[in-house]
């Protein structure tokens, strides 16, 4: 069976990029296509499969501007060609549900959330503060054209599955469609190495991309009031909140490996996570460690935190992320590694794969592997 894996692009390893290694890992002879692939961004799983890329690769400093071509990635993923393959298999944030797939060829569409700078992030990407003026006027020109676009291919795919109840109601508002729900994969092993829950670093731990939905600016006011350690692993987008007057307390340490994630997290008191993700494996990830989280009470987080194994504040504000610090003194004490960790293991790689089985055997009419 000759299987794609359609992705948005390929330029740096975070959760979708998670996903889709945890796919090619299923079907290891797929090929991949994307948008554009930054080589040797993804890690060698992906990067040992065959990646097409879309006419986009060939625009000079892509890598560096590619966000400003989303009024052409509709476009470009039209460009794709599937043809030929046995079963089409896209992981989608932006655009990659829309690729288009031969009529009578099984598409399966795992969606982590509908174009979320046109839809509920609208405003954390584009308004004021958050972008130069004309982008903001252009993105609001083109905000109608491109909800449109993103709602006729939603109906496309024959099977969808979402990666959060959060986002299968973000798919229902936006789009009208019912969808199932698979999690995604946690590769929770990979954070059981050494003493699992310490916590003897003393800093708190902010982990992630710099986008502007994943509000490390709240953090960094907090712990700037607070006077606390707060370590931030991570690039991207926002640097410059942390390159221009970052708090005395707090620690950059730009992007982080994979090998050297496991300790931070163990060293960690908390996980610090003040932004409204559509899933969010980060805080799974610190539980698998056995450090509990501090979340923002919304969207996926609410998931997967339980008041056992972490705490939430209700605004994404200053103010209410210095009172949930204040209220860790006393939580501190009674909190268990063993119950987090514990939390985590429900979402490992084997729940995942069944799941994905579970989609894509009626539509093959067999097991998918």
């Amino acid at each position: 069976m000759r299987v794609a894996l359609v992705h948005d692009w390929l330029v740096g390893r975070r959760g979708g990029e998670a996903v889709l290694e945890a796919l090619v890992r299923l079907f290891p002879g797929a090929e991949v296509f994307t948008l554009l692939h930054q080589p040797g961004s993804v890690g060698p799983t992906v990067e040992s499969r065959p990646i097409h890329v879309s006419p986009l690769q060939h625009v000079p400093g892509v890598f560096r501007h590619y966000r400003s071509l989303l009024p052409l990635m509709p476009w470009a993923v039209g460009r794709l060609d599937v043809r030929g393959f046995d079963f089409v298999l896209s992981t989608s944030h932006c655009v990659a549900k829309g690729v288009p797939v031969p009529k009578g060829t099984p598409h399966l569409a795992y969606v982590f959330a509908p174009m979320r700078y046109m839809w509920d992030l609208f405003e954390e990407y584009f308004g004021p503060g958050r972008a130069s003026w004309p982008v903001r006027l252009g993105a609001r020109a083109l905000r109608t054209r491109l909800q449109a676009w993103d709602r006729a291919t939603a109906a496309a795919p024959d099977v969808m599955l979402a990666d959060s109840q959060h986002v299968a109601r973000r798919i229902a508002r936006a789009w009208g469609r019912s969808v199932e729900v698979v999690y995604p994969p946690v590769d929770v092993e990979r954070f059981a190495t050494g003493p699992v829950g310490q916590g003897a670093g003393g800093y708190f731990l902010w982990v992630g991309a710099l986008a502007p939905y994943k509000r490390l600016d709240v953090a960094l006011e907090a712990f700037r009031r607070l006077g606390a350690p707060l370590w931030v692993a991570g690039d991207g987008q926002q640097a410059e909140l942390l390159r221009r007057g970052r708090p005395a307390s707090v620690r950059w340490l730009g992007p982080v490996s994979d090998a050297e994630l496991p300790a931070l997290y163990q060293g960690a008191r908390a996980l610090v996570f003040p932004g409204e993700e559509d899933f969010g494996i980060v805080p799974l990830e610190a539980m698998a460690s056995g450090r509990p989280v501090l979340a923002l009470g919304r969207g996926g987080a609410l998931e997967t935190v339980t008041r056992e194994t972490g705490l939430f504040f209700e605004e994404a504000t200053p103010e209410a992320l210095v009172g949930a610090v204040q209220a860790f003194e006393g939580f501190e004490k009674g909190f268990r590694p063993e119950a987090a960790r514990a939390r985590a293991l429900l979402f490992g790689p084997e729940q995942f794969a069944a799941g994905i089985r579970r989609a894509a055997e009626p539509l093959l009419g067999r097991p998918p592997w």
